[in-house]
């Protein structure tokens, strides 16, 4: 089932763009962001790379002395760490393809802070979901797909499949989120989607990692254990798992 990106609607309006890796694929984004901002189909504040690489693609860019792109030069789970939490509701995130599952860290770094005296995890899926394709890997991450075959790395997909040739009539949030209803134990679901926004680039908006984290701050604050599904999705492709964090004192405070 085709979920429509509300954005689409006109220029897309954006605080920071925040690109995830500054190689291969962030050079790329970077390059397809550029022309959309040129063509008036992106307006936003920046464009900020974060990889641990001074020397990476991006940088180049940054050396021309390209206004819109800065790079900051870190370790992504620590950059997370230490900004997103004061990222402007207005910002988004272009994910790269070769990622971790770096926003459930950050949603369980973010728990272990707030409560150090209770243990916070991360633990497989109850059950399977119904997908055609997928893949546990050790550290509880599930890995799931509808396609059976290799994508295009650029793909947007778009409401007719590329490779199928029909109809694109099925996207992973909603199908995960019935999943997570039906879940033993999962108690909410946190699926942060990335949507094509323009020019070949998919983003996340900030704004839905922050309202996750005040989420369960508030689930967990009177001591109660959480249980949650989350996930990075796309229509097509996701990696999920849950986040469980064990009950504490009566007394415990969200932060």
């Amino acid at each position: 089932m085709s979920v429509a990106n509300p954005r689409l609607a006109g220029p897309q309006r954006f605080g920071r763009i925040i690109v995830v890796g500054g190689g291969c694929y962030g050079g790329y984004y970077v390059r397809q962001l550029r022309r959309a901002v040129d063509a008036g189909a992106v307006r936003c504040a920046r464009v900020l790379v974060v990889d641990r690489d001074p020397a990476c693609a991006v940088a180049a860019a940054v050396e021309h002395g390209d206004p819109l792109v800065t790079l900051d030069v870190a370790e992504w789970r620590d950059w997370f760490g230490r900004n997103l939490a004061h990222a402007a509701p207005g910002d988004a995130i272009v994910p790269s393809p070769l990622m971790p599952h770096l926003l459930r860290d950050w949603l369980v770094d973010r728990a272990r802070a707030r409560w150090p005296e209770r243990d916070v995890r991360t633990e497989p899926l109850p059950a399977p979901p119904d997908v055609p394709w997928q893949r546990a890997a050790p550290d509880g991450t599930h890995y799931v797909s509808y396609a059976t075959w290799t994508c295009p790395i650029n793909c947007i997909e778009p409401d007719v499949c590329p490779h199928t040739k029909g109809p694109r009539d099925w996207s992973l949030a909603p199908a995960l989120r019935t999943y997570a209803e039906r879940a033993p134990g999962v108690q909410q679901a946190f699926l942060f989607q990335c949507l094509h926004r323009a020019y070949g680039v998919g983003m996340i908006d900030v704004a839905e990692l922050l309202a996750a984290d005040a989420a369960i701050a508030e689930a967990g604050a009177s001591g109660a254990a959480v249980d949650a599904l989350v996930g990075t999705v796309s229509h097509c492709h996701g990696a999920v798992s849950r986040v469980v964090v064990t009950r504490g004192t009566a007394d415990c405070r969200g932060g």
